[in-house]
């Protein structure tokens, strides 16, 4: 297999193995009313599983894992986790009582967090600045399969069997993806590393070294636009994930419509439209605005804001469908073409060596703040309005978040003035580094032709 033919199997491969580690929290969404019916749970109990505990745990392990994938084999973290996190969700269908499965979610939660942060590494070695938008589209295509395979195949699966066989059964493709990345994918630093023998004290000063930790995050916070990113990341998720984890329970409520025609909905409105949108978001940044993170960032402050009035239209209509079109559009649509730009400037922000953690940081930051504590604020307003709301609490609940999103285009908006700068000297001392590397290479060979 040529290198093009290789990077691109490998981007493939890893955007499937993204796609079914998501998969997971559609699923839930999907499920959220038939486990508080067999359970007998309240929002703020299913808004804590959903959220807070899951967050907790994939925040905790995010970094040290990501520590491990910038100094080590990422093929290997890949699969390791994978495999952790398809074994806890096919066994989640087994749980007996509501404290078990939020124990599973938990080893959900440590295998997810090193998925993702070592897979765009992997990427980012792959495919040059200028093309990482769109190698990111591709990548985060990942997020509409789920949604699409969450919300069709689960949601018929959940109504015909029950959601424990669904968990069963979306579970173990995730164990055979962990197989096929363990013996097909390579590390490309064992490949800049393969001699057969050279001198340590001499190759080390041409090897870049893994900073300590503290270093790193002093670094990155050093950044004016990667403070903005960071605060824009955790905005963005408190506010999306408090209204996606309580969409499918919102439809069920207030709309009537069961899993099965919810999921079929969601799935060819939400999940279609969202899959052209993630690949569009990328080719449109790579055509237009290629090497100009500045533009981006205004154009995704845009999408922010308009998606925040696409929520309020979705929970102010009375109308099931006009509701589902709206959601579609600012989800789907308008929230979708802003994540590869996104995901591809934070990576060109950060230097190899720093790319698993800076994303592991951010997600740190994030999942804690955003997933964590955004579908239990959902849940908590939804339990306070229920005694003079009944069923419509969810709905008032969830239009209350939905301005959220215009402070995160205020942080967009301010990234976009530091971050080509912030860019550049990245690619500086990059350049730096190799031109280092070539000078040593002279001393390397005279080296191993003297042991020799």
């Amino acid at each position: 297999m040529g290198k093009f033919q290789y990077k691109h199997y490998s981007l493939v491969l890893l955007t499937v193995v993204a796609a079914f580690s998501y998969l997971d929290r559609g699923l839930l969404a999907m499920a959220m009313e038939p486990i508080k019916q067999e359970f007998q749970l309240s929002d703020s109990q299913l808004g804590f599983m959903s959220g807070f505990a899951f967050a907790l745990f994939y925040a905790v392990a995010g970094i040290p894992i990501a520590r491990w994938a910038d100094r080590g084999n990422r093929n290997h973290v890949v699969s390791l986790t994978t495999m952790l996190w398809s074994i806890m969700v096919t066994i989640s269908g087994l749980a007996g009582n509501f404290a078990q499965l939020l124990l599973m979610r938990v080893g959900v939660a440590v295998g997810e967090s090193g998925c993702i942060p070592p897979a765009q590494s992997l990427i980012s070695d792959y495919f040059p600045r200028a093309e990482r938008p769109r190698a990111m589209a591709v990548y985060w295509m990942a997020s509409p399969l789920s949604v699409i395979l969450a919300y069709l195949g689960g949601g018929w699966l959940i109504e015909q069997y029950g959601w424990r066989i669904t968990f069963i059964v979306m579970g173990i493709p995730g164990i055979l993806l962990a197989i096929l990345v363990k013996f097909s994918l390579r590390e490309p630093r064992l490949k800049k590393t393969e001699t057969t023998y050279i001198p340590t004290t001499t190759y080390d000063k041409a090897l870049p070294k893994q900073p300590p930790l503290n270093v790193v995050l002093i670094t990155l916070w050093q950044k004016t636009a990667f403070r903005h990113v960071v605060m824009a990341f955790c905005i963005a998720i408190f506010f999306v994930n408090g209204i996606g984890a309580w969409i499918p329970a919102f439809y069920m409520r207030t709309h009537g419509m069961d899993a099965g025609t919810l999921g079929t909905w969601l799935a060819l409105t939400w999940g279609i439209l969202a899959l052209f949108a993630t690949f569009f978001g990328g080719i449109l940044a790579t055509r237009y605005a290629p090497n100009k993170e500045g533009l981006q960032m205004k154009a995704i402050a845009i999408l922010m804001t308009l998606c925040s009035v696409f929520y309020v239209f979705c929970f102010l209509s009375s109308n099931k469908y006009f509701s589902l079109i709206f959601i579609s559009i600012g989800s789907g649509g308008l929230m979708s073409l802003a994540m590869a730009p996104a995901y591809a400037a934070i990576q060109s922000l950060v230097e190899e060596r720093m790319r698993a953690v800076a994303l592991a940081f951010i997600f740190m930051l994030s999942n804690l703040i955003g997933l964590g504590l955004g579908p239990v604020a959902v849940g908590m307003i939804s339990d306070a309005l229920a005694p003079s709301l009944g069923k419509e609490s969810l709905r008032y609940a969830l239009l209350l978040f939905s301005p959220g999103l215009i402070w995160c285009a205020f942080h967009n908006w301010k990234a976009a003035s530091t971050i080509e700068e912030e860019i550049r000297s990245v690619e500086l001392k990059e350049d730096s580094t190799e031109s280092t590397t070539t000078t040593l290479e002279p001393e390397i060979s005279n080296n191993f032709s003297t042991v020799n």
